[in-house]
């Protein structure tokens, strides 16, 4: 079955010897504490003893071995020595691409002359890189730009003066260091330069966003509707491996604007014909806020296409618009001054006209008179039609994938760039050939009732058909809100009749009637008839709580289901299970199956567990009480310049099966990734020190379920780039240590903590695209392949593992990087146990792509979403103005009864 959704910072030290319960000292290399200063983003320092990540305890054994291939392409370099200059450009430029097109200007004038045949890198703001010394340490240089000016429009030269200064030399000796597998801090700056350079010749035909390259030659742009079109491009990123320096290469698709005339462009906007039709008020706001920033280019001159950007809209129509003309504020209306001066009838004099230019003189366009300028990065939000026409674009076979790759590397030519041979690099062509291993599925435990009390999944998939879940959960008062108008009285009642005996078919105790009738309500009434069936049930009840709210709702219902989602979370205490329209009328088996699952573990059931948990099994988890935590933040959408980050962690509550996760939210500022949350203490007039925070409260919560404290913690955390690793793991790792000490002084369990990373560009595949046995039926590698070896790093502790079934397109797998360890995983354990987990998601019966905790934790962030008010969404969203000072509104705190349950699932 599918998933149907699918700083003040102190020092940080390790437990003693004895309480790590290390088995394997000779094999552990304990991490090094150095005396630093850590510079929080809040701007508080605050001396501590820095971290240094784990190192590799040796390499994976467990499993079936195979041959599979990476998107990684070995990179030799040939070059010593890296020179660093700093670049000044004044007048100051704040466009990269001016700054560019003025270095490349000044290259292409002086490279056989002062810059003694050497072929530059330049970033595009402060660093210039050779291979080799200039023969100078300083010089000033001056520049003749012609460029396009935005703002009035046309081509104007301008002068610049360029200083090229000595800064430092690049050591490859730090590079050369870690490639050999020696514990160094990362070399970034010239694994940087080696990025620039390579990106430096496809950047002049390609669109360059990042570390991504774009261009509508690599395959024909396809609409997304809304005036948007998708570009085929790729990514490409240099990165130190096992196997040496690797090119990573992945294809990749992104949003740009269609080249059209600005009035198709409105038309596709608003979706109707805008030539014979006045705008509304709410068109005209929607046009303004699509059209803001957009390079356009006139059309009523001929060749003559003067380039502007747009800053707004008139409130007025065309035809109403006049204009000074001279400084005796002689006037003239844009529709006489359009033809009189450029013979250009204006035909939609109805239209408002484009605002271009500066706020001090603006200039009058009319839309018919331009057009958008191609190659123009969309960078708002995509609906919900577009982020699927642009996924079915992008959605591509393993073997489509390996072949886009493979064309990718040989157009872009390195061997024949000019720039790699400036720096003396060379790319192999052919995709890095890798030993991987197939990590067995684990044996799941059901029901001793059900026809099939174990059972080991196949493929990575399997179904409840005689199974039962092994402990069902008890369901006796239970309510139906029927929100569509389509659904009529006795289809939802049949409807809630299917859905309650496919619970009691998977093992759940649940009554078969509801306690109080069906009720219809109009979804803008929802606050008002959740609070009516909450407390007309009570008073059927005699005062008991109804435990389970069914909720239909129509396919297309706004904020409906976020409405739902918080009232009942946040304010009335209920469990909700929501079931679209479409559902109710198609009954589909597997989708009640499905929903079964999702209800049983929401009242507190457990679906399946771990056979080897049961048996007491499990290394480093079945031998003393262990807690595994999840731990994620959402950010909001690009665009969204204020809306708080939400940050989300969940706990096991029960051991030795760790299936159960109850889960906490909160807000924490706009983007910032440290979980703020985590721990937390102030003073309290009556009380004194108050301690709490969202780890502090899971622990208690743990102790309560099972009776005893946590001995051990393994901490998967989510959504943390590479850049971020060592601030997020001193920050946290402090703060578990904080909570830990605030229950007990004495109190300091091992930590594991394992950052988990989907966002990455690696792809494996299989060796042999047409051998059965090495693939699931998508032609995606088999569930429970693991890589540590080759293009895993060259010390530190990570691996890939690609622990799901694909559906369709090329299976992504999850990049595990183990930052701390005080448990003394050896690799079999924690791969084997991050896999095994996998199998125990509770929403279907497949294992999933990333391990579970990490999973939920992901649902409760992005549930916690709709719990903040919805005027608080919609002013902070109107306020736009980008900061982290000031207090973040609190979310509002959960039911008791529901934070202890997978309310999020």
């Amino acid at each position: 079955m599918k998933d149907p959704e699918e700083h003040q910072v102190k020092c940080v030290q390790k437990p003693t010897e004895r309480r790590r319960r290390c088995r394997r000292r000779s094999q552990c290399k304990p991490e090094k504490l150095q005396e630093t200063e850590l510079v929080s983003q809040h701007g508080s320092s605050a001396t501590c003893k820095s971290l240094v990540f784990h190192q590799r305890p040796g390499y994976g054994q467990l499993g079936t071995k195979c041959l599979i291939k990476a998107n990684h392409f070995l990179a030799d370099i040939s070059v010593s020595d890296l020179t660093h200059y700093n670049v000044k450009i004044t007048p100051e430029v704040t466009s990269r691409k001016t700054c560019k097109a003025i270095i490349a200007e000044l290259v292409r004038l002086h490279r056989n002359t002062e810059l003694a045949t050497r072929l530059p890198v330049y970033d595009g703001g402060r660093n210039l890189y050779t291979a080799g010394l200039l023969p100078f340490t300083y010089k000033e240089f001056n520049v003749t730009l012609s460029e396009d000016d935005d703002v009035i429009g046309g081509t104007r030269e301008r002068e610049f003066k360029v200083v090229i200064k000595f800064a430092t030399r690049v050591s490859m000796h730090q590079l050369r260091e870690l490639l050999s597998g020696k514990q160094v801090d990362n070399p970034q700056e010239a694994l940087s330069v080696f990025d620039i350079v390579l990106r430096e010749l496809a950047a002049q035909s390609f669109v360059s966003i990042g570390r991504f390259l774009y261009s509508p030659d690599v395959r024909k742009p396809q609409q997304l509707g809304g005036g948007l079109e998708s570009w085929r491009g790729f990514y490409q990123s240099i990165r130190p491996t096992q196997m040496g320096l690797s090119l990573n290469i992945d294809m990749s698709s992104m949003a740009f604007i269609e080249p059209l005339p600005v009035i198709d462009f409105v038309a596709q906007i608003l979706g109707k014909d805008v030539q014979s039709k006045p705008l509304s008020d709410a068109d005209r706001v929607k046009i303004k806020k699509a059209l803001r920033g957009v390079k356009v280019e006139v059309t009523h001159r001929g060749n003559f296409r003067r380039k502007y950007r747009i800053s707004g809209l008139t409130s007025q129509p065309t035809r109403e618009l006049i204009f000074p003309l001279d400084d005796q504020m002689n006037m003239k209306s844009v529709v006489d001054y359009f033809q009189e001066m450029y013979g250009f009838t204006i035909k939609y004099s109805h239209l408002p006209c484009l605002q271009v230019g500066s706020q001090r003189k603006v200039n009058y366009l009319p839309m018919e008179a331009c057009k958008i300028v191609g190659g123009q990065r969309y960078t708002k939000g995509l609906n919900e039609k577009q982020i699927t026409s642009l996924l079915k674009f992008s959605c591509q076979r393993p073997r489509e994938q390996e072949t886009d790759i493979l064309q990718t590397i040989q157009q872009n030519n390195y061997e024949n760039n000019p720039y790699a041979k400036e720096f003396g690099i060379s790319i192999d062509n052919k995709l890095a050939s890798v030993e991987a291993r197939v990590l067995p599925p684990p044996w799941l435990k059901y029901h001793e009732t059900g026809r099939e009390k174990e059972y080991l999944p196949q493929v990575g998939q399997w179904n409840m058909m005689n199974k039962k879940v092994i402990n069902g959960s008890t369901v006796r008062y239970w309510a139906c809100i029927n929100f569509s108008r389509s659904v009529q009285e006795n289809t939802a009642r049949g409807f809630c009749q299917q859905l309650v005996q496919m619970c009691q078919i998977s093992g759940m105790e649940f009554s078969h009637d509801p306690a109080i009738p069906i009720y219809s309500a109009r979804p803008e009434q929802v606050k008002k008839a959740l609070k009516y069936v909450h407390s007309a049930a009570i008073d059927k009840l005699e005062g008991k709580e109804l435990e389970l709210l069914i909720a239909i709702l129509p396919d297309n219902n706004g904020s409906l289901y976020g409405d739902l989602k918080r009232i009942c979370e946040t304010d009335l205490g209920l469990i909700s299970q929501c079931c679209l329209t479409k559902h109710v009328f198609k009954v589909n088996r597997q989708y009640l199956a499905n929903v079964a699952l999702k209800i049983n573990v929401k009242m507190g059931g457990r679906n399946t567990v771990l056979l080897d948990a049961l048996s007491w099994r499990i290394p480093l988890v079945s031998d003393i009480p262990t807690i595994i935590f999840g731990a994620d933040v959402t950010h909001p959408e690009s665009g969204e310049d204020s809306c708080p980050s939400i940050a989300a962690v969940v706990a096991s509550q029960d051991w030795p099966e760790v299936t159960k996760y109850a889960g906490l939210v909160c807000a924490q500022p706009h983007r910032e990734e440290l979980i703020q949350d985590l721990f937390r203490s102030w003073k309290d007039p009556q009380r004194g020190v108050v301690y709490g925070g969202m780890i502090r409260e899971l622990l208690l919560s743990f102790k309560k379920a099972t009776g005893q404290k946590p001995l051990r913690i393994i901490f998967y955390r989510d959504g943390v780039s590479e850049g971020q690793f060592y601030q997020v793991l001193l920050y946290e790792l402090d703060a578990i240590r904080k909570a830990c000490a605030s229950l007990e002084p004495s109190y300091q369990p091992p930590v594991t903590f394992v950052v988990v990373q989907k966002r990455h560009h690696t792809r494996l595949f299989a060796n042999n695209h047409y051998d059965r046995n090495s693939t699931d039926k998508s032609g995606n590698i088999l569930p429970g392949t693991v890589v540590d070896t080759k293009i895993c790093h060259p010390s530190e502790f990570d691996f890939y593992l690609c622990s799901h079934a694909g559906i369709q397109g090329t299976s992504r797998p999850a990049h595990y990087h183990v930052l701390w360890d005080e448990n003394n995983f050896t690799a079999d354990e924690i791969q084997s146990l991050t896999n095994n987990l996998c199998y125990t998601y509770a929403r279907c019966t497949r294992s999933v792509s990333v391990v579970p905790p990490a999973y939920y934790a992901h649902l409760a962030a992005y549930r916690a979403r709709f719990y903040m008010e919805p005027d608080v969404a919609e002013i902070t969203k109107l306020r736009g103005t980008r900061s982290k000072e000031g207090p973040v509104r609190p979310l509002p705190a959960l039911k008791e009864k529901v934070k202890n349950v997978m309310f999020y699932c």
